[in-house]
């Protein structure tokens, strides 16, 4: 997918997620920081296909002392951790501010900020995003999986039985297939 065809940019305050989805939090006491991020960037990918968002998930430095890095996981998903010192508060009212004069900015884009952090809520709408809390993230990340498995189902339900290429033909292809076979014009 292209990047001017994505219907909004999410950027999501990655340790925000990860201190409030209880599933993340357990894995984080369980096994680790890193484990917890891995699977909040793994349940953002799906999430980010199925609603075609461009998602940059931010993480602190946390007090690391490593300059700024991107991994792009995904065409469309990016995670991004901060230079030492700097907060993902601060790289995403950055982002948020510059925004409207960035090259991919469309009328049709929008702009959403996932977090819980009430004063970075209030900073980011000033800038002209919108917010999501993290719970509310949650919530539409699960509605999103619940969307894509019934989907699936219906194809699974629908797809036809047999090993053969024939079994996956509609109807009328296989009627005319079989006149074929026996010579009829």
């Amino acid at each position: 997918m292209l990047p001017h065809s994505y219907q909004a940019i999410l950027l999501v305050d990655g340790y925000n997620m990860i201190g409030d989805w209880s599933d993340l939090k357990e894995s984080r006491d369980r096994h680790g920081l890193e484990a917890a991020r891995y699977e909040l960037v793994e349940c953002l990918i799906n999430y980010t296909a199925a609603v075609a968002y461009r998602t940059k998930i931010v993480f602190d430095a946390h007090y690391q002392d490593t300059p700024r890095s991107v991994e792009d996981h995904t065409a469309a998903l990016s995670v991004h951790y901060t230079a030492f010192a700097e907060t993902a508060d601060t790289y995403i009212e950055k982002f948020c501010a510059t925004f409207g004069r960035k090259k991919y900015q469309q009328e049709s884009t929008r702009l959403i900020v996932a977090t819980s952090d009430r004063a970075q809520q209030l900073t980011v709408v000033g800038y002209g995003a919108e917010c999501l809390s993290a719970p509310m993230l949650a919530k539409e990340v699960k509605r999103a999986d619940c969307q894509i498995k019934s989907r699936n189902k219906k194809q699974t339900k629908n797809k036809p039985s047999g090993r053969f290429l024939f079994n996956t033909l509609d109807p009328a292809a296989q009627k005319r297939l079989r006149q074929m076979q026996r010579g009829i014009q």
